[in-house]
C-alpha cells in the first residue's frame, strides 16, 4: 500500500511540475524566445519549409484527384492516381525523416534550455498513429529536462511517419490489387494524409524551435547538413548564415 501511494504522490509531483515547465515555457515564447526568425535564419528555414510543404500540397492535390476518380465510379483510374500519390508520398518521407535526423543530430549542442511544444496528438485520426501515442503522453508528463522532452517529441514524430508511410503503402497496395472503392478503405487513405500533413507541421515546429537555439557555429554546420539533404531535386537552396 505505501509504494502505491508513493507511485501517486510522485506521479502527481510530476504532472504538476510539468505544467510549471510549460508555463515557464509560454512565458518564454510570448517574451519573444520563438519570435520571428532574423534573415540569415529565415535564409535556412524557408527552403527546407518552402520544400516540405510544396510536396505536401502535390500530395495532397493528387489524392483529392484520386476520391473525385472514385466518386466518379472510375475505379481503375482512382486506383492509378494512388500509385502516383505513392511516389509523392516516398519523397516527402525522405525530406521529413531527413529533417527529423538533422533535428536529432544537432539536439545534443544545442545552447540552454529548449522550448517544447507538446505535440497535439488528440488531432491525430488514423489508427496506425493513435496506437502509438499513448506512451509519448505519459513521458512527456514526467520528463524535466527539456532537451529529453524535445528528443522524445522527435522520436514520436519519426516513429508516427514510420507507421503512417507502411499503413499508407499496405492500403494503397491492397486497394489497387482489388480495385476496392470502400468507404472503410478510402477513409484510411484520407486520415493516413492528415496524418501525415500534421507530422510535417510538427517537424517543421521543432525544425523553427531548435533553429533558434543555436550558437552560430552551429547554424553553420546545421546548413550544410540541410543542403545535403535536400540536393537532389532541391528546388531553392539553403544559404548557410553569413554570422
Amino acid at each position: 500500500m505505501r509504494w502505491l501511494i508513493g507511485g501517486l504522490i510522485l506521479a502527481a509531483v510530476a504532472v504538476l511540475l510539468g505544467r510549471v515547465l510549460n508555463m515557464g515555457a509560454k512565458r518564454w515564447t510570448q517574451a519573444g524566445g520563438l519570435g520571428s526568425l532574423g534573415g540569415d535564419l529565415c535564409a535556412i528555414y524557408q527552403p527546407v519549409a518552402q520544400e516540405i510543404e510544396t510536396h505536401t500540397t502535390i500530395l495532397g492535390i493528387t489524392l483529392n484527384d484520386a476520391f473525385g476518380e472514385r466518386e466518379a465510379n472510375r475505379h481503375e483510374m482512382a486506383w492509378h492516381v494512388v500509385r502516383l500519390a505513392m511516389g509523392e508520398w516516398e519523397r516527402l518521407t525522405e525530406l521529413i525523416v531527413g529533417l527529423q535526423s538533422v533535428l536529432s543530430k544537432f539536439l545534443p549542442a544545442t545552447n540552454g534550455i529548449v522550448p517544447v511544444r507538446r505535440v497535439a496528438v488528440s488531432h491525430f485520426k488514423s489508427r496506425a498513429v493513435i496506437d502509438n501515442v499513448g506512451l509519448y503522453e505519459f513521458l512527456d508528463q514526467i520528463l524535466f529536462n527539456s532537451k529529453r522532452r524535445f528528443a522524445l517529441q522527435l522520436r514520436l514524430l519519426f516513429r508516427a511517419t514510420a507507421v503512417l508511410s507502411k499503413e499508407f503503402k499496405r492500403a494503397c497496395r491492397e486497394g489497387a490489387l482489388t480495385r476496392d472503392s470502400s468507404e472503410e478503405l478510402w477513409t484510411r487513405l484520407d486520415y493516413n494524409f492528415h496524418d501525415f500533413d500534421l507530422i510535417a507541421k510538427e517537424t517543421l515546429l521543432a525544425f523553427r524551435t531548435l533553429l533558434l537555439c543555436q550558437s552560430p557555429e552551429g547554424v553553420q554546420e546545421l546548413a550544410l547538413n540541410l543542403q545535403n539533404l535536400l540536393e537532389r531535386g532541391m528546388r531553392v537552396s539553403v544559404s548557410p548564415s553569413d554570422r
